[in-house]
């Protein structure tokens, strides 16, 4: 992954024995956040639209605090260009979350796609290449795509 976040990550996504749940949930929702951010990028042009539907899912949806929601952004938004490898962020999530939290999760990848009102290829590509990491079944990935198209985002 890229450098800047790959430290960042490091820091906060580091899965020992000796961790407790709170921590692990944390460590978990980062490393949603981060996939997300990769869809807001894939397109190579950022609408303010996007970053605040970034923002609100990232705080409203993860936890996070502000901080770390604009950490996060910051370190995406510096560093998108550079090759990215997600096996750090997609093995945590494999290994923690249930289906359903994986569906979710295309859910929200899906409303990041949208945020701007236009589904880019390159973004489409990317949730498909995330699902199939994250082996969320097609039937899965498509009703994903159908729900966060048909919901207009609300801020909620």
């Amino acid at each position: 992954m890229i450098v800047r976040i790959r430290q960042f990550f490091e820091r906060h996504i580091i899965v020992t024995e000796d961790i407790g749940t709170d921590q692990l949930e944390h460590q978990l929702r980062l490393a949603s956040a981060a996939l997300m951010i990769e869809v807001l990028y894939a397109d190579h042009a950022v609408e303010q639209a996007e970053l605040d539907t970034l923002r609100r899912i990232l705080q409203d949806h993860f936890e996070l605090t502000t901080d770390e929601a604009d950490n996060l952004i910051q370190l995406a938004d510096e560093e998108r260009i550079e090759a990215t490898d997600y096996y750090q962020f997609t093995s945590l999530i494999n290994e923690f979350y249930t289906q359903q939290q994986k569906r979710e999760l295309i859910t929200r990848l899906w409303q990041m796609a949208y945020a701007d009102n236009k589904l880019h290829k390159f973004e489409e590509h990317l949730v498909r290449r995330l699902a199939d990491l994250l082996h969320v079944p097609h039937a899965a990935f498509i009703q994903s795509k159908h729900e966060a198209a048909s919901q207009p985002d609300t801020g909620d």
